[in-house]
């Protein structure tokens, strides 16, 4: 095949719909890419993201890695830290030209978010601070992928429309946690009732519904607000 014929199809691309379908295979890297390029701070990740997302083909595996080759200076990113004291908090760091949203998430002692999905998007979730504690559940069904099917037969003794825990673990800081709803829905929570927690988020393509999951699985539609935009405070769409 000729490789004008190659970029004539990379550039025919329609970006949101190929992300939505490579949340069917990503499943996300552990560590940087050994040759991938040095994000060196804050702007330099931000610019690196607005570059990648700049072609309809995005290499989902290249934004992975300049999530995890960043790390983390509160210099940078503490302007945008926003804290309340009874709810975490989402603060938008920079909106991605529709294309991406990078935003982050700050959390009060003992703070945590209710199971939600995302909205068939990509979440990258990197810790700048403190400790976060993900928890993992089967996607109530949700068919047609082999994981799931599998862990559904593990758990025949369970009712489908329940949620049915697959993961537990700590995401201590500069790591990278990563999921998208063919691996599952997640709850997030700061463990610590002495010490807050900031985190790094990145959603492609960007959404303003999602889902949130009740015990017995029950789905309840519910809108995703900003508590601030760009470090200024977002009175408009308060939580």
């Amino acid at each position: 095949m000729a490789l004008s014929k190659i970029d004539g199809e990379i550039d025919n691309i329609d970006q949101e719909k190929y992300l939505r379908q490579a949340t069917h295979y990503y499943c996300a890297l552990e560590k940087p890419l050994k040759f991938g390029p040095a994000v060196d701070s804050l702007p330099d990740l931000i610019s690196a993201l607005h570059r990648e997302f700049d072609a309809n083909y995005v290499n989902i595996e290249m934004v992975n890695h300049l999530m995890l080759a960043y790390k983390s200076n509160p210099k940078e990113w503490r302007k945008y830290a926003k804290f309340d004291r009874y709810t975490y908090t989402r603060n938008l760091v920079d909106a991605g030209n529709g294309k991406f949203n990078l935003l982050i998430l700050c959390w009060g002692e003992g703070h945590s978010s209710s199971v939600h999905d995302h909205a068939d998007s990509h979440c990258f979730m990197k810790m700048l601070k403190g400790e976060l504690r993900e928890k993992r559940y089967r996607y109530p069904n949700r068919g047609g992928d082999e994981e799931q099917q599998q862990q559904q037969q593990d758990h025949q003794h369970i009712n489908d429309h329940e949620l049915v825990e697959i993961g537990d673990k700590p995401i201590p800081v500069n790591d990278v946690a990563y999921i998208n709803d063919n691996l599952g829905l997640h709850r997030v929570e700061n463990p610590s009732h002495t010490d807050t927690s900031v985190s790094l988020h990145l959603y492609c393509p960007p959404f303003d519904m999602c889902n949130i999951f009740q015990s017995n699985g029950k789905k309840i539609p519910a809108k995703v607000t900003f508590w601030s935009k760009y470090g200024v405070r977002n009175k408009a769409n308060e939580q």
